[in-house]
């Protein structure tokens, strides 16, 4: 079955068919669609476009698919065009004849546009629920330790004390900006681009803010054009993915360092993580390697968005189709990565004696030398020049700065006095 064909003499070819046909990803949205359907033929039914016993019929039918795609009963007949022609045809054989009036008033551009709408919006509440949960497992790892004091790097050199909690709160702020931005992202989704039609509205006297308000939108697209050439939203969506990736590649990198012997901060439950084929001893952090690798994928599907987009004369173009492809693609992607990331900081170990250690004689707390100094009344390119030289001389010496007597101090500045030791309290 297809929704069009009575101005062509031939049937199309059976690879250019194969090629232009999107039910083998699009049946995705099928839920949404059934969804979409019911709400336009109900405001069909309420204008008086088309009779209200057909109405009725109609919707049941809709309702009686939708109710098979919710408990995953429903066959998709992947010889149907589109996720739209499979579910008309569905309603054809329910609902007889006047199933063949669901489509009026309406074309598979504008209700595309509708059904991608409504995923996302599910799906925008999903990622934000996903991210929450990963800021609450981080908050719980971080109350385990609160108030230990850890290495903070700058050039991936030890640059000055930090708390744990501290630390672990620059990644919950940026799951929280996460959150900022598709929180923003659902406003620009929420507008429903249903009555558009092909791309010059129609004729008959549709109510699309009955529409809106029905499928639960904020309130009706104002430009038909627009309405159906538009994919911001998509792009906005994954670009606010690829903003989470690569967050989630900055802390798994994080943890990657942190699991090797050099660092040995932390120890990765075995349950999550992985051995060698050939080297007995090996507990590799692979989930946290996939993680930034996954990175690739939101990235890819940003530029492949982009690249889709970037040429499109009004309105509406088939290129448009293959933004299901990228937007499913790094939906999934991002979901599964949150989803192992909140269940893996439930699994990691701190090892804080290892810690400990890596901060003797680091010098980190060098800063509050310096600003002792400049308390003590010396400007401060005086006292970073000072205290780089106590540095060097402790590092000769092999000695920590609390090591040090105050004669040794003294040697540097007359300013030091006992309460020096109080200012290297911080670690």
């Amino acid at each position: 079955m297809k929704l069009w064909g009575g101005r062509f003499n031939t049937d199309p070819d059976k690879l250019a068919a194969k090629f232009t046909a999107s039910i083998s990803f699009d049946n995705r949205l099928a839920k949404y669609d059934c969804i979409g359907s019911i709400a336009h033929v109900k405001m069909l039914g309420k204008q008086k476009i088309i009779p209200a016993k057909d109405a009725v019929k109609i919707i049941a039918a809709l309702k009686k698919i939708l109710a098979k795609i919710e408990t995953e009963k429903f066959k998709v007949d992947f010889s149907c065009e589109d996720i739209h022609t499979n579910i008309e045809k569905e309603v054809i054989k329910l609902a007889g004849e006047a199933g063949k009036k669901m489509h009026t008033a309406r074309s598979r551009n504008d209700q595309i546009a509708l059904d991608e709408k409504l995923y996302l919006k599910t799906e925008i509440i999903e990622v934000i629920s996903k991210l929450q949960k990963v800021i609450i497992s981080l908050d719980k790892w971080s109350a385990l330790h609160k108030g230990l004091i850890i290495p903070g790097f700058t050039h991936m050199q030890h640059a000055q004390p930090v708390k744990f909690e501290e630390y672990i709160g620059a990644y919950t702020e940026m799951l929280g900006r996460d959150i900022w931005r598709l929180t923003d992202a659902y406003k620009r989704a929420n507008i429903m681009p249903l009555g558009a039609c092909a791309l010059a509205g129609t004729s008959f006297p549709i109510d699309r803010k009955f529409v809106a308000k029905q499928l639960g939108f904020s309130i009706p697209t104002k430009n038909t054009i627009d309405s159906v050439s538009d994919r911001d939203h998509v792009i906005e969506f994954i670009s606010d993915c690829a903003i989470i990736a690569m967050h989630l590649s900055r802390v798994s990198e994080e943890m990657v360092l942190w699991s090797t012997k050099e660092f040995a901060y932390v120890e990765i439950s075995d349950a999550f993580t992985t051995g060698s084929s050939i080297m007995p001893q090996k507990k590799n952090p692979d989930i946290f390697e996939i993680l930034r690798g996954r990175t690739g994928r939101a990235f890819g599907g940003l530029v492949g968005m982009l690249t889709v987009m970037k040429g499109l004369p009004l309105a509406y173009n088939s290129d448009m189709q293959e933004d299901k492809l990228h937007l499913f693609n790094v939906v999934d992607s991002v979901k599964e990565s949150l989803s192992i990331l909140e269940l893996l900081f439930n699994n990691i170990k701190l090892k804080t004696g290892n810690i400990k250690k890596a901060m003797l004689n680091d010098y980190s707390d060098a800063v509050e030398v310096a600003n002792y100094l400049v308390k003590k009344g010396m400007n401060f390119k005086d006292a970073h020049t000072a205290t780089g030289k106590l540095v060097l001389y402790s590092e000769q010496k092999n000695k920590d700065f609390c090591d040090l007597s105050l004669s040794e101090f003294k040697i540097f500045s007359k300013l030091f006095g006992k309460d020096i030791y109080e200012a290297l309290k911080v670690k």
